[in-house]
């Protein structure tokens, strides 16, 4: 059911199911039924709020024999708030022990975004902002540690068995040159948003040309955003008419043939859903191909359009004006 790619010493589904933006009484219960009908890459993250939850539905997995602890890859990402060496292995170590796990298969820098540490005593997750509204202070403040520390401590939990492999996300061209010129364990995936919209070809190239997989995250472009107000709906590329026409003509569905698009540039993708029908049409996307005029007609509906940018969001929503992308 799966295509396989290489990820350190293991074996990473090329598609798994994104836990962004689930809400907690239905985690578990998605997490159940994606394993059920096949999905074995579960894409987590502490800041996504519900990784307990998350936990929960992979023990239940497991306890109903719909897999073994070793046949699932599950990612999780350090937050922003904290980077610092002293914070990252307690951060790694609340992800396992919510999501129930003795390790992780990977996990990933969310962002290149150092914020303020956070106690977790007092809000987990802490999301982007530091104090809150009611002692007036619900501001995004940075602290500038640097990312070779971070990446520093990154490896420690490797060496510590706590990760089997370490990466990033959500780096630019420069950054990822920067981390190999540093990293003594180097970094094993890089995660970015892509789609026919932002279909990012040059970093993805030079991933690949420093032997690192890529995962794209919102592989359906705009529809994770509209509902946060970062998309309007006339931008769903499954409304575009070169995406119909193409599944009309292989009797496939518009998100399909998206979806199938991201694994024939090479990487993997992690789309989002809470219905059962979508995470079997999600899923069902290895049994044809497109030809390579296919693939050059969705690549060129390239526009740049990125979702979800920090410039954009951390001022509006933050008060920070805080751009990672040029």
């Amino acid at each position: 059911m799966h295509d396989l790619i290489k990820v350190g010493s293991g074996d990473m589904p090329s598609i798994g199911l994104g836990l962004w933006k689930i809400k907690k009484r239905q985690t578990s219960q998605v997490v159940q039924q994606a394993i059920k009908i096949g999905y074995r890459h579960l894409d987590s993250a502490a800041d996504y709020g519900n990784e307990v939850e998350v936990g929960n539905g992979i023990n239940e997995s497991i306890k109903k024999s719909y897999c073994k602890r070793e046949d699932l890859w599950v990612t999780s990402k350090l937050w922003n708030t904290y980077h610092s060496k002293e914070y990252i292995q307690k951060a790694c170590e609340r992800s396992l022990m919510d999501l129930g796990l003795d390790y992780l298969d990977l996990y990933l820098i969310h962002f290149p975004i150092s914020l303020r540490f956070v106690s977790f005593d007092y809000r987990y997750p802490p999301g982007w902002i530091y104090g809150n509204e009611v002692e007036g202070d619900s501001i995004m403040k940075l602290d500038p540690v640097p990312l070779s520390e971070t990446w520093m401590g990154m490896e420690r939990l490797v060496e510590k068995g706590l990760v089997k492999s370490i990466g990033v996300c959500n780096y630019n061209s420069a950054l990822l040159h920067d981390l190999m010129s540093y990293a003594n364990i180097k970094p094993e995936m890089l995660q970015i948003e892509s789609h026919p919209y932002l279909t990012q070809d040059n970093l993805i190239q030079l991933a690949k040309d420093y032997n690192i997989p890529v995962t794209c995250f919102s592989p359906l472009g705009a529809l994770s955003y509209v509902s946060l107000d970062m998309a309007s709906a006339s931008e769903s590329i499954l409304e575009k008419s070169e995406i119909k026409k193409i599944s009309e003509d292989i009797g496939k569905t518009p998100a399909q043939v998206v979806l199938r698009w991201g694994l024939e540039r090479g990487t993997a993708i992690i789309p989002k859903t809470v219905k059962l029908d979508r995470l079997k049409e999600n899923i069902a996307i290895f049994d044809f191909e497109l030809t390579n005029k296919q693939v050059d007609i969705i690549s060129s509906l390239n526009c740049n359009r990125r979702f979800n940018d920090p410039a954009i969001f951390c001022k509006e929503s933050f008060g920070k004006f805080h751009p990672i992308y040029d």
